[in-house]
């Protein structure tokens, strides 16, 4: 595919250039043609960006593409081979005699083959030189300028205005954020913002995400409306015309351009006169360049001496944009739709008038598919909206829709092609290639960002420079995260897993679909065809977690020759007589989840291969001549539980840069394992012990290493071998993990001896990181002081630290108390220190050169698993802790929060507190918007949170006051022992409230406006309740309701509700007083005749009296059935009430 081609191109043009400075072409006896290579080689190269986008569509132009591509293959596969013997043959002493290309003057058999194959390579390319003239490609040059040059009247440019498509508009999180993005616009403080007078503000998401719907929504906001006397919405897209855009802006902004001329500064001066003093509101929508401000409105409008709170909001698909505009942080990112709000965007499309309405809810089912196929991208489903409209509302239509083409790699609505098209046009050949490349991962896992780009270094993607690799792979996955085509996981620190959209997947996959294939299991009838029609050069295979239920087999593969990408995730049925010969070619393989032991021994055959992964396979072995394959760079061995040791030649594997042999079986190293000079990253190396040898005597001599990670140091007998390390010679080292002792083996009571701790101690701090370390975990520690390196008056080895994990530190009893100076200190994680009992005022202790603040970068805090931690000091008056915008605690004994905390940290923006078991109350937390709350057993209160928008309660029983969130969004109360609504819920207003509760309670909920407790919850406008039914654990019962337009759905049968009526009367009776709970009698009957409260309360009341009297009074037994049946007081008065309450709905029911 010409995605590729480009890097290709280069790559072997790189090497001919080499051939030429060594003069090898002359002893090749070739040197014509390899002239001749070159230059057809770049004029092939001036052709490539038109044919990479002419090959979407036209597949005769795919066809060339295809063969030109396939050339390139065999051109990377011959210099391969070249370098390989020049590398077996080994070096010599003259110099210049390991060049690859140098070796085939010494060995003229293979200088035969190599120039024999040069020249009908040569030949190839002659023929498909001479093919492109029949295509009339665009010489738009290298694809670094083509987009700068690509003709204006592309038919992706959109014109965007100011006026809001109601239709667009669905669901609360929308209006949410318009809120919170209107008060941000009107109410943030100049001060704290000096550029040039202007704040400018971001919205930024991938195409087709909804930004332009939330823009125009704040653009139309009546508090917008009211504040901003002149408003503007400019559409700017890629190919904007400076001149026109200032004529634009004088337009929308009321002046008149026409009498301003047509020169830019006559436009600037018109532009400068027709806002002079006023408060301005620019909304520039769909900016692909940060020069649409800077050089354009930027300075018109500092001249125009704005009126103070002007703004700009800006819409854009990239973070640097934003950026390079200054836009404030954090800048809005665009979430996806939920399926809910995804649902109703689609009813708007599709439903014509009312008796629509009642018809689309037939085949909701079928609806809801579609929707998770559009993965919640607004344009994706409106774009099915309109596809849909021209269809009949039926279930035999809608299901062709489901299951058309239109969802495959075959094809896709013009429309949403052309949305990602404009983002993937944009970028340059790397990145295009490491976005598609992306698309092949299988997305039932997730790639750590090594792991990619290990696997874009392995496929060429990046090319060879003065700096490292790795730096560059990184450079371009967080570009790819910029542009928002990768979606980065929140939960994880430096964006280290990222997903896709999966319509951008789609695309993705489209474009790719000549040369790659993803296969399911489930869709294997299908993938068996292509696989039997087509030659793919890159295969990913989804398996499943069971071998039994597997319907991907090795053997089906076998055809796949040209591959040289396979990826596999999942159980793959493979044969003891498979093997790896028929791919020769492969130059990545990662294995995973499967039982790949028996492949094992043909791994040796893959001389190509860079990129090795076996993850969690069952791998037992690696092969003894893994020497041979000396185009290595990354081997993963994670958790095969089943590898005891690595073959000794692992050491000869010069070029390798990646090895991860983390919760493997290996205890032992290899001697010569320091002759690996290359690694950047090791990964649970092991540290033993053999005579008078340390494993650690090997890590010496690697210089390179930017990520290290050390296991079993409890092994280690003297500090004399962790000098030998030299870890403070490091200098590249940025991430280091030290593990003692695995996670949980060793415990207090375990009577660790003093010896062993002060042996570890003292191993511990001859293993000091250099000063550029910038993450540090120590795990499994049982030494009873931490490193003297991480005290306060030698914490400057630790100055660049970002991130600390301290995990299971069983016998510490005090913190470092030198953490609080570290001035780069984003994130810190201490979780297992179950000794520590009091946290003092000595671990925030000011520190006057960050500002007079401690912890001056802290953003995210965790502590956890503090058993005994009972007491934490933090006057208001001790500043620590500025920028702190997330809070973790979990499992310790606080009786309350200090008040330094509170007071403090005026950037907390989330809480989660879990496990806290004398905890009460939580307030005070100002600007605090996420706060979840779980198995606290004590708390009672939550009050003054003024900025709350959502808040989780899970298992708080005692939980009885909630107060002060005037701007709580989203409540969701989580308990499957819950019998009733919590009281606190009819004295606040979220607009979402989602409750897990008892089946009875639900089933109470699902009477509505005749239940018990309806009052509690009916003034919210949206209600999900939900509950597990224990007969049937698969399904979950659930009642839905809103209160504007009234809507109430459950699929609770009317016997569960009859039979939890009877069983919540008997628990009302027992848990709280009966007369406070009054219910309809029969199901059938109107809400308004209801069972009298005496006859009730004395039946019920009678009832266990006479219980009790039987078992003490034997007289009792004579008064049955002899009292007056209107003496309310007998028991026949209380049979004839448990009749006239139960009998009706029994029988309705049955």
């Amino acid at each position: 595919m010409a995605w590729a081609l480009d890097a290709l191109a280069s790559y072997v043009q790189n090497m001919l250039v080499e051939m030429a400075k060594e003069e090898v072409h002359m002893l090749l006896g070739v040197s014509e043609d390899i002239v001749k290579m070159d230059v057809k080689l770049r004029d092939l190269k001036n052709c490539l960006a038109d044919a990479d986008r002419r090959n979407i569509t036209d597949l005769s132009v795919q066809e060339w593409v295809r063969e030109l591509r396939n050339a390139m293959y065999d051109a990377t596969n011959i210099l391969d081979l070249c370098q390989l013997k020049a590398m077996e043959q080994g070096p010599r002493r003259d110099v210049g005699c390991f060049n690859p290309l140098l070796f085939c003057m010494r060995n003229p058999l293979h200088a035969h083959d190599i120039g024999s194959r040069i020249k009908k390579l040569n030949r190839r390319l002659e023929e498909i030189k001479k093919r492109s003239m029949y295509f009339s490609f665009i010489n738009l040059g290298s694809y670094e300028y083509c987009n700068r040059r690509e003709i204006s009247s592309n038919p992706c440019t959109r014109e965007t205005s100011g006026e809001l498509d109601e239709l667009s508009v669905v669901g609360e999180k929308i209006e949410e954020d318009t809120r919170n993005l209107v008060e941000i616009l009107t109410t943030d403080d100049l001060s704290k913002y000096d550029y040039s007078k202007i704040m400018v503000f971001a919205i930024v998401g991938v195409g087709g995400i909804g930004k332009t719907t939330l823009a125009q929504k704040i653009f139309n906001h009546d508090i917008i409306q009211q504040e901003f006397p002149k408003k503007i919405w400019l559409s700017v897209n890629q190919d904007f015309n400076e001149t026109e855009l200032l004529r634009r802006a004088i337009t929308e902004a009321g002046g008149d351009h026409q009498s301003a001329g047509n020169t830019r500064g006559a436009l600037e001066r018109a532009l400068k006169e027709t806002l002079d003093g006023k408060k301005t509101f620019l909304v520039m929508d769909d900016v692909w360049n940060h020069r649409a401000w800077e050089d354009v409105l930027r300075i018109p409008m500092i001249n125009a001496s704005l009126a103070h709170g002007s703004r700009v909001l800006v819409t854009t698909r990239h973070d640097t944009v934003a950026r390079g505009m200054m836009a404030k942080k954090p800048y809005h990112h665009v979430d996806k739709l939920e399926p809910t709000d995804a649902w109703l965007l689609l009813k708007k499309q599709v439903v014509g008038n009312e008796s629509d309405e009642a018809q689309i809810e037939l085949v909701k089912d079928i609806g809801m598919e579609i929707i998770a196929k559009c993965d919640g991208l607004p344009l994706a489903v409106k774009v099915m909206g309109g596809f849909l409209r021209q269809k009949r509302i039926g279930r035999r239509d809608w299901e062709d829709v489901l299951n058309d083409s239109i969802w495959s790699v075959s094809q896709m609505p013009e429309e949403l092609n052309n949305a990602i098209y404009i983002s993937y046009k944009d970028l340059q050949p790397c990145l295009k290639s490491c976005f598609l490349h992306f698309a092949l991962l299988p997305k039932c896992k997730m790639f750590i960002m090594d792991d990619l780009v290990s696997m874009w270094i392995s496929e060429g993607f990046v090319h060879e420079t003065s700096r490292d690799y790795e730096e560059i792979g990184r450079e371009y996955y967080h570009e790819l995260i910029q542009r928002n085509l990768l979606v980065p996981d929140k939960e994880c620190p430096d964006q280290a897993y990222c997903n896709m959209h999966d319509v951008v997947h789609l695309f993705a996959q489209y474009v790719a679909r000549n040369e790659a294939l993803v296969a399911h299991n489930s869709e294997i009838d299908i993938c068996d065809k292509q696989m039997n029609s087509q030659k793919f050069i890159q295969l990913s295979l989804m398996g499943t977690r069971e071998l039994e239920s597997s319907k991907l087999e090795w053997c089906s593969i076998q055809a796949q020759t040209s591959l040289r990408t396979l990826i596999s995730v999942g159980h793959i049925k493979i044969k003891n007589s498979e093997s790896l010969l028929a791919f020769s070619n492969l130059r990545t393989l990662h294995v995973e989840d499967a039982n790949f032991d028996g492949l094992a021994e043909s791994l040796d055959q893959l001389k190509h291969l860079r990129y090795l992964s076996l993850a969690r396979t069952n791998t037992s072995r690696l092969p003894e001549n893994i020497h041979k394959m000396k185009f290595l760079l990354h081997i993963n061995l994670a958790s095969c539980e089943g590898l005891v040791k690595l073959p000794a030649s692992i050491s000869n594997l010069q070029q390798l840069r990646y090895l991860n042999i983390s919760a493997t079986s290996i205890k032992y190293i290899p001697r010569g394992f320091c002759g690996l000079t290359s690694l950047r990253k090791l990964l649970g190396f092991p540290a033993h012990v053999e005579g008078d040898r340390c494993s650690l005597e090997e890590l010496g001599p690697l210089s390179h290493l930017t990520w290290l990670s050390i296991r079993d140091l409890k092994n280690v007998s003297s500090s004399k071998y962790a000098i030998k390390v030299r870890l403070h010679e490091k200098v590249y080292l940025r991430t280091l993990a030290l593990i003692c002792t695995d996670t949980l083996s060793i415990r207090p009571d375990e009577g660790i001896s003093e010896n062993e701790q002060q042996r570890v101690e003292e191993v511990f701090d001859e293993l000091c990181p250099p000063l550029g370390l910038e993450f540090l975990l120590i795990g499994g520690y049982f030494g009873r002081r931490l490193p003297r390196w991480m005290k306060s008056a030698s914490v400057v080895y630790l100055r660049s630290l970002r991130i600390l994990s301290l995990h299971d530190l069983v016998f510490s009893t005090e913190l470092p108390v030198g953490l609080c100076q570290l001035p780069c200190l984003e994130h810190l994680r201490i979780n297992l220190v179950p000794a520590i009992k009091r946290v003092g005022s000595e671990f925030l202790q000011p520190n006057y050169q960050c500002q007079n603040h401690s912890f001056p970068k802290l953003q995210k805090l965790l502590f956890g698993g503090f058993h005994e931690w009972v007491e934490w000091e933090w006057d208001e008056e001790l500043k620590a802790m500025p920028i702190l915008e997330e809070l973790h605690l979990r499992s310790c004994k606080l009786r309350h929060v200090p008040p330094g905390l509170a007071f403090n940290t005026r950037a907390l923006k989330k809480i989660l507190i879990h496990d806290v078991k004398y905890l009460r109350s939580l307030e005070n937390f100002t600007r605090v918007v996420d706060l979840e709350v779980t198995e606290c057993t004590a708390m009672e209160r939550i009050s003054n949170l003024p900025k709350l928008h959502r808040l989780v309660i899970r298992k708080c029983p005692k939980m009885k006051v909630l107060e002060g969130v005037p701007a709580l969004q989203k409540l969701n109360l989580e308990d499957y022992h819950m019998e009733t609504v919590p009281r606190y819920i009819k004295d606040i207003r979220p607009r979402h409230l989602m409750v897990y509760c008892t089946v009875s309670l639900l089933c109470s909920i699902a009477t509505g406006k005749s239940g018990p407790e309806w009052d509690k919850f009916s003034h919210i406008q949206q209600v999900n309740a939900y509950a597990n039914d224990n007969c049937r654990p698969i399904t979950k019962l659930y009642v839905l309701y809103r209160r504007d337009p009234f809507f109430l759905e459950t699929n609770i049968t009317r016997y569960a509700i009859a039979r939890a009526r009877k069983n919540r009367a008997w628990f009302r009776y027992m848990a709280t007083c009966p007369i406070d709970d009054v219910w309809p009698v029969g199901q059938h009957e109107p809400g308004n005749k209801r069972l009298p409260l005496c006859l009730r309360f004395r039946w019920q009341a009678f009832a266990n009296l006479c219980l009790w009297l039987r078992r003490v009074c034997l007289h009792c037994n004579e008064a049955t059935g002899v009292a007056s049946s209107s003496d309310q007081w007998t028991e026949a008065a209380g049979c004839l009430a448990y009749v006239q309450v139960w009998m009706p709905c029994s029988g309705s029911s049955s």
